[in-house]
């Protein structure tokens, strides 16, 4: 049986219509309109890069592990409320053990790795390729990335997240973040 109309009293009692209390969201959920960002401009991606031959595509995907090195906005938000495995990342990077982080890393990159981080940094993408800081066939190859199943965008951005939150890396911009 469907619910009340969107001009029909709220039933929670406020006397007012659905619509303007406790009515449901229309239209697309947050996490569409995050993909449908990214598949936007991976179609202008794909034209930029599709015709390149396989070496100079390589060399791209090699360099999305330094994109978080250009600017802080290619870095993802690290969660506010640290898990266990997310802490057991932070202790390897402040320890330098890589044999710990490996443990934990895919855990915490899943996590991360949702919809609207990948749409944040596909924003942050186009933005610098706009203002000439990312070259667009680098722009491109990021895009791609965040647009297919890959991880290696994410992944890259999580490591600079979490050696500057330890303090054991400085900013793009050369701060020097305390632990």
């Amino acid at each position: 049986m469907p619910g009340p109309g969107r001009n029909q009293p709220c039933p929670c009692g406020s006397g007012r219509k659905v619509k303007r209390c406790c009515g449901e969201q229309r239209g697309p959920a947050q996490a569409q309109l995050d993909r449908a960002l990214i598949a936007h401009h991976a179609r202008w991606a794909t034209s930029e890069i599709g015709e390149l031959p396989t070496e100079t595509l390589a060399v791209l995907w090699d360099g999305l592990a330094e994109l978080p090195d250009v600017d802080l906005t290619l870095v993802v938000s690290l969660p506010t409320l640290i898990t266990p495995e997310l802490a057991r990342l932070l202790q390897a990077a402040t320890d330098d053990d890589p044999d710990s982080a490996d443990d934990v890393i895919d855990i915490v990159v899943d996590s991360v790795d949702t919809p609207r981080q990948r749409a944040a940094l596909a924003r942050a993408v186009i933005n610098l390729r706009d203002s000439g800081k990312l070259a667009p066939r680098q722009a491109a190859a990021a895009i791609i990335d965040l647009e297919s199943d890959s991880q290696a965008l994410v992944r890259a951005s999580l490591i600079n997240a979490v050696f500057i939150r330890t303090g054991q890396m400085r900013t793009p911009g050369g701060l020097h973040l305390a632990a």
